[in-house]
């Protein structure tokens, strides 16, 4: 039996105020970070760039990776996720985001304590770990939400 791992990549931005930026899916009933699935043949960095561009409008190219999660899920099958430090958007940047309407519905800035609230418990835990691994300049490696040690 062939077991397909899905990859995503996804991108914590911030606005000049320190806020987190995240994105309202119209196909879920949750907040995400910008970003997505990897397509075939794409580096991780370049799915991450893509999915900027096609979801708000913003061409960048994603900074250094801040964290690698491995994350199995009981009817989806196993991912592995990324996430990218996507910078600091300027006001221009903001007032230049351009939403893909079929895929999102709003965004907002959030404080980091206010953002956590927002999302759903393993990407909370990602996303905590992100943040750490920015302020610390380094890549953390999670299974699951969790920073694995041996």
């Amino acid at each position: 039996m062939h077991n397909t791992i899905l990859s995503a990549a996804g991108a914590l931005i911030r606005d000049e105020r320190g806020r987190i930026l995240l994105v309202e899916p119209t196909y879920k009933d949750h907040w995400e970070i910008p970003g997505g699935v990897i397509e075939v043949g794409e580096t991780p960095s370049q799915g991450c760039a893509r999915e900027l561009t096609e979801e708000l409008g913003l061409v960048r190219e994603p900074g250094p990776l801040l964290v690698v999660d491995w994350a199995p899920h009981p009817t989806h099958g196993d991912r592995v996720l990324f996430v990218f430090d996507g910078g600091t958007l300027t006001k221009s940047e903001i007032a230049a985001i351009r939403l893909q309407a079929e895929e999102l519905k709003s965004y907002v800035f959030l404080p980091p304590d206010e953002a956590f609230e927002l999302l759903i418990p393993r990407l909370e835990r990602r996303m905590r770990a992100a943040v750490r691994a920015q302020e610390k300049e380094r890549t953390v490696y999670l299974e699951h939400g969790n920073v694995h040690s041996r």
